[in-house]
């Protein structure tokens, strides 16, 4: 038997939620046709917005999609989570059962948690003065989509959240890749969901000023800022062998993961340590730069953020990087924080099966400290047979993905 290291693990499943709607395919459709997401934001008890828009998901109703005990004592971020595991594992079932129990394991990751409740329960506690709701710490706690998955579905085997801002949702896929691996598990629901559009913490991300009051531009002169959004990611992982075995066909294979730690500023990315977890992914999944066809940037659109990026795909990459397709598609679906790594890792696997390079809209010409060309505001089409997923996260934790066709 081959050891660990050498276990081919598979994608065989895809759920998402985001400001494109509800599904993978309605995302896929905004990025495929580079049109943006973002909406006109008003937030209630916000006096003062400055920035008036976001990547939300207007009028969602919990209780017409979950069973209203469930969506009564949950919170919106978990909401999120649940019809996301719900349609990842509704694709990777389709062609046989999947086996549940000791053998399947939940990662899910979320900066923040429960943020919408967080922010109601406080303005009740401390302004309204009002009952605080006795469900709000099972709400707010990071591991409740993780754990609401896992008691849905019956997987008992290792279930935790992971929290490491925005790396939180490549952190946990990545760690689901380690443990089939390791034949702790055979197959993992894995991901991240975020839902923090409410109003203290809008505000404390105005307060940062990394946010534009116009468009979202990563990479282009005259980028003034993120766009903030909503959502969930989710991914049913297997065991090559525990896939096949069932009768499924994969998706893709999930080739490689790679994390480090700038250990140096809590806010401002270092070029180094982004550097190091990509080359560390090509590493673990057996790539050479040169074998590298797409790169689903981070790409904020912050000054720092992609220039700092620019110059580690400068060193990775080198001379071949012009030769790669890279982009940001988060002026389409937003920086959903916590839930980001899993829903550009959906885009870059669907960009892989299409062929197809996703677009960075809005962007408006070179900017000398980025990279010249990142598939400005049209798709292109594109011999994808390997592509990456970067995720750099506020604390310096830096996660990268590598995923291929399945062959």
């Amino acid at each position: 038997m081959a050891d660990g290291a050498h276990r081919r693990c598979v994608i065989s499943g895809l759920g998402c939620v985001s400001a494109a709607g509800h599904g993978v395919a309605a995302l896929w459709t905004k990025v495929r046709a580079g049109e943006s997401a973002v909406k006109p934001l008003c937030l209630p008890r916000l006096e003062h917005q400055q920035v008036k828009t976001a990547a939300h998901f207007p009028g969602f109703d919990a209780a017409s999609c979950l069973d209203k005990p469930l969506a009564d004592s949950t919170d919106r971020f978990t909401q999120f989570a649940l019809l996301a595991a719900a349609e990842a594992i509704g694709q990777a079932q389709a062609q046989a059962p999947l086996v549940f129990g000791d053998r399947m394991g939940v990662i899910i990751g979320s900066g923040i948690g429960g943020a919408v409740t967080s922010d109601d329960q406080h303005y009740k506690f401390y302004v309204a003065k009002t009952r605080t709701d006795p469900m709000t710490i099972p709400r707010v706690m990071p591991n409740a989509a993780a754990s609401h998955i896992s008691m849905r579905y019956g997987a008992t085997g290792p279930c935790f959240a992971v929290s490491s801002a925005c790396s939180s949702a490549s952190q946990a896929i990545g760690l689901g890749l380690q443990m089939l691996r390791a034949r702790l598990i055979d197959t993992c629901i894995v991901g991240g969901s975020e839902a923090l559009l409410a109003p203290a913490f809008f505000r404390a991300w105005e307060s940062l000023r990394v946010m534009t009051s116009t468009l979202c531009r990563p990479f282009s002169r005259n980028r003034n800022g993120m766009v903030l959004g909503e959502g969930a990611g989710v991914l049913v992982i297997e065991a090559e062998d525990a896939c096949l075995a069932r009768g499924a066909q994969p998706l893709a294979l999930l080739a490689g993961y790679g994390t480090s730690s700038d250990a140096q500023d809590i806010v401002r990315p270092d070029a180094e340590g982004a550097a190091r977890s990509m080359a560390l992914a090509l590493s673990d999944a057996g790539l050479e730069p040169h074998e590298v066809d797409y790169v689903n940037a981070h790409g904020t659109g912050t000054i720092l953020n992609d220039s700092c990026e620019s110059a580690a795909l400068t060193k990775v990459f080198g001379p071949g990087l012009p030769g790669i397709a890279v982009s940001s598609t988060k002026p389409i679906h937003g920086h959903t924080l916590g839930a980001a790594g899993a829903i550009e890792l959906i885009v870059a696997i669907c960009a892989l099966r299409e062929q197809l390079a996703p677009p960075t809209i809005n962007w408006l010409e070179a900017d000398p400290s980025c990279i010249a060309d990142p598939v400005p505001n049209a798709a292109r089409p594109r011999s994808i047979a390997a592509a990456l997923s970067n995720s750099f996260a506020f604390g310096g934790i830096n996660a990268c993905l590598a995923v291929t066709a399945y062959a």
